[in-house]
């Protein structure tokens, strides 16, 4: 009996990354998890319809990503892949952009 995976992939902002160099995979027999890290939104929509030819079930993205950024993935990809954004709650927010300040993620 074969069975299909559950493929979904997590897509995160980082000032330096390089999408074809940041990635990795973890998968059991029935799980596949891809993440990859991004510079921007056109990297990510790049990103996300190569994930959707490889045929991913759901994209999950990481709280960066803004409305107008998620509908214009939406738009490249489809409706038929699932979207999540990973959300904090505002103390959860608040500690992670300090921890993201304090590693010089917003120099300009």
């Amino acid at each position: 009996m074969t069975t299909k995976k559950f493929k979904t992939a997590f897509i995160a902002h980082v000032p330096d990354a390089d999408p074809k160099r940041d990635r990795c995979k973890i998968e059991t027999s029935l799980y596949e998890l891809t993440s990859i890290l991004i510079k921007d939104d056109d990297q990510a929509i790049k990103i996300c319809e190569e994930l959707a030819k490889e045929g991913v079930h759901s994209i999950i993205l990481c709280p960066g990503f803004t409305h107008k950024a998620i509908a214009r993935i939406i738009d490249a990809i489809g409706e038929n892949i699932g979207i999540s954004v990973a959300r904090g709650d505002d103390t959860s927010t608040r500690i992670a952009l300090k921890a993201m300040e304090e590693a010089g993620w917003f120099k300009k």
